[in-house]
């Protein structure tokens, strides 16, 4: 008798430390607080590279899984909900993933009648918000399709692919990075967007430095040099347009001086590491980190870039001599 009691009361202590072990976690559908730890550990953790499409923002959430207004604006400002859904208007949320790094980024599907938006919110390591944007809205024409990818770098890219009536495909892109706390735009490609002369924003800019000049064949073939803010920096301009438009690229920033005749483009926030090599008469550009965000996909950067003729300084005037 007395081993059948010490038995029930092993197996009691046991399941007793078993429930002690697991952390009940709480319902974030109801309208008491929650810590921001539990809000921020209920997205399902991924890895970058990540990415959806918005067929993704069709499919039917588990009830199980919604987030309550209340809570969610508990760690978010409305205003990021009223951005794509107007004043007063109270979505449906689902957590869709959690990726961490030095930010926490947190995606979220929201839903209202027919409109679908998923949301980027950024955390810090104290686990405050820092900003946060619509990373995808469905397109109710069913022309187009919409995608969304977040990669190692920590830049957001939303492409949006249309077919056109006469068969032909269309390309549209947004790029944004977190810096300083908040989104910006780094990079748009809009889909009707067809460049047939090129403005050069940097050829005002001052050019005395050894490579400042301006690089390239064509209209839409360029690589701008101009003096940076520094004696170690360039300030450049690089546009190409590659087999007749369906390939192009723009990508304009800072470079720094690494030797004589070698600079490179790094910026944080931003995957693309792209550097300058260069000779009397050209340039050449290669890819040392991915560029994809400020590119087509089929094409890069890389290239030898021949040096164009400085333009002819303006003609100093002699001040006629006195009689």
């Amino acid at each position: 008798m007395r081993v059948i009691i010490t038995t029930c009361l092993l197996v009691v202590w046991i399941a007793w430390l078993a429930g002690c072990g697991e952390k009940k976690k709480p319902s974030l559908s109801g309208e008491e607080p929650v810590e921001v730890t539990d809000f921020i550990e209920f997205f399902p953790e991924r890895n970058a590279p990540y990415s959806f499409a918005d067929t993704t923002l069709m499919r039917k959430e588990k009830d199980s899984l919604l987030i309550s207004y209340k809570v969610f604006t508990q760690f978010a400002p409305d205003s990021l909900l009223r951005k794509a859904f107007g004043k007063n208007a109270k979505p449906k949320l689902y957590p869709m993933s959690r990726i961490k790094g030095d930010v926490t980024y947190l995606f979220t599907k929201a839903v209202l009648a027919d409109k679908r938006v998923a949301f980027v919110m950024a955390f810090d390591k104290k686990n405050q918000y820092q900003d946060g944007l619509p990373a995808l809205q469905v397109d109710p024409s069913p022309a187009t399709q919409q995608t969304a990818g977040f990669d190692k770098g920590y830049s957001i890219t939303r492409t949006t692919i249309r077919k056109n009536a006469d068969g032909s495909l269309s390309e549209g892109k947004d790029v944004y990075g977190l810096s300083d706390g908040k989104f910006s735009l780094i990079m748009t490609d809009a889909l009707d967007d067809k460049i047939t002369e090129l403005i050069n924003p940097i050829d005002t800019f001052s050019r005395k430095q050894k490579y400042t000049a301006d690089y390239g064949s064509g209209k839409l073939n360029l690589v701008s040099i101009r003096d940076g803010r520094k004696k170690d920096r360039l300030t450049f301009f690089v546009h190409f347009d590659k087999n007749n438009g369906a390939c192009t690229g723009e990508l304009k920033g800072e470079a720094i001086i690494k030797s004589p005749n070698v600079a490179e483009y790094r910026e944080g926030g931003d995957p693309c590491v792209l550097r300058f090599t260069f000779a009397s008469s050209s340039v050449t550009l290669k890819e040392m980190e991915g560029c994809g965000v400020h590119r087509g996909l089929r094409c890069s950067f890389d290239g030898s870039f021949a040096r164009k003729k400085d333009p002819p300084k303006p003609a100093v005037k002699k001040a006629k001599a006195k009689k």
